[in-house]
């Protein structure tokens, strides 16, 4: 497909996604915060609890039967197009970048895993993980939510692991996003939603409601909240390769996991009592030491490469041969010479990475960094550390080839200074 008008399709799919999944989301956070907020005591008879809000200069009154109403109201609105939209434009937008060219973000690099065998697997996994959670929360352990949701959690985790077994770091972390999505859109059609329809027939034909399916649909609706903060990650992980890029990425996503569901049950516990009012600072806590474990190994001489602008670049140039003058022999001789690390950037990078991309994936450079000069590749030399020595996941499923011998030759010209001469 035209590189350009791949983009554009992936640029539509991704907008619609994100302006679904915030109405998906945005549903999500608010009933939750509505069930836990009601007021129950001494409630009206027929209901569970009611609550006043003051919100855009109205005030409302809202309130909640314990099963349904006497009759049913003219105009009910449904909660379920969020969901489903969200879904289907995820998995569009799962093959548009990962189905569609799976040699050059789906497949591990080196893999000898066919593209055809890869989506059957990223595909069919989603699948075969909603069953499995399905199946487990109608087993006994459904009836312990707490063990529950930690089985949940290390299955979950697990599947993360095996995916980074077979796909790049990126791919795993997305399809892990998949598999999450896909329970919690399961949960709308197959156990929500119906549960609501069943109690929209009892009332039309005069029946007492079945107590059993709302309780299980409110269940499920309290899985997906816990869920929302993870998959968001998830969604923006792509941006992040000191994540994916790590080779112990799914315990990265595990610890983010479990962060982010921490301040989600503050959320949802805080109008009860304080008593997890830890949980905020603790996730900060945590933030902080993962950006600390996760931080690469560089060499102590690496220098500062921030300067951005050509008048920073000049001076730092200027200095370059009293610097260089100043080292021992010793470290003179085992310089690394730009001119075989330019050759390496030419033939490996600026494929995609220059103003005019000979890639036939990309009408433009990725991210608008280009490497078609001394000056642009000293500039971004943090970032090809970043992303060539330390992570090694660009070039992207490493389709130029890059040995390496011509990573670890690009991490001793940084560890040199990134010298342009």
């Amino acid at each position: 497909m035209d590189a350009h008008l791949t983009e554009w399709l992936n640029l539509g799919i991704r907008w619609i996604h994100m302006i679904v999944g915030i109405a998906w989301i945005g549903a999500s956070f608010y009933f939750v915060w509505l069930e836990n907020n009601l007021n129950r005591s001494n409630p009206r008879e027929g209901l569970s609890g009611d609550l006043w809000a003051i919100h855009g200069g109205g005030i409302y009154h809202l309130e909640k039967y314990k099963l349904a109403p006497p009759q049913m109201p003219e105009n009910l609105h449904w909660f379920k197009w969020e969901a489903y939209t969200t879904w289907l434009s995820g998995v569009a937008l799962l093959m548009v970048i990962y189905y569609l060219n799976p040699g050059l973000y789906l497949i591990a690099p080196g893999s000898d895993l066919s593209p055809a065998a890869a989506v059957l697997i990223g595909f069919g996994s989603l699948i075969v993980g909603w069953f499995v959670y399905d199946l487990l929360c109608d087993s006994p352990l459904g009836k312990t939510p707490a063990l529950l949701g930690l089985v949940l959690f290390v299955l979950v985790i697990a599947a993360c692991w095996g995916y980074s077994q077979i796909f790049s770091g990126r791919a795993a972390y997305i399809h892990t996003g998949a598999l999450i999505g896909t329970i919690m859109v399961g949960n709308v059609f197959r156990i929500i939603m119906p549960a609501q329809r069943a109690l929209v027939a009892a009332i039309e034909q005069n029946r007492t409601p079945d107590p059993v399916l709302p309780a299980k649909g409110l269940l499920r609706s309290r899985h997906n909240n816990y869920f929302t903060l993870p998959v968001l990650f998830i969604m923006i992980s792509n941006h992040f390769p000191s994540t994916y890029g790590s080779q112990y990425n799914w315990l990265i996503l595990a610890a983010l996991g479990a962060l982010s569901v921490l301040a989600r049950h503050y959320f949802n516990t805080r109008h009860d009592s304080n008593r997890f009012a830890w949980a905020l600072p603790a996730a900060a806590v945590g933030m902080i030491c993962l950006a600390f474990v996760t931080s690469p190994n560089r060499p102590s001489s690496t220098p500062n490469l921030t300067a951005t602008t050509p008048e920073q670049a000049s001076q730092a140039a200027q200095q370059q041969p009293q610097q260089a003058a100043e080292q021992p022999a010793a470290a003179a001789s085992d310089g690394v010479a730009f001119a075989e690390v330019s050759n390496v950037i030419h033939e490996r990078c600026t494929v995609c990475h220059s103003a005019q991309p000979t890639s036939p994936l990309f009408s433009a450079a990725p991210a608008g960094v280009m490497f078609d000069t001394p000056q642009q590749m000293r500039q971004q030399a943090a970032k090809i550390h970043a992303q060539t020595v330390a992570s090694q996941i660009m070039p992207l499923g490493n389709i130029t080839q890059m040995t390496p011998e011509e990573r670890q030759l690009i991490g001793q010209w940084i560890a040199q200074g990134a010298h342009t001469e």
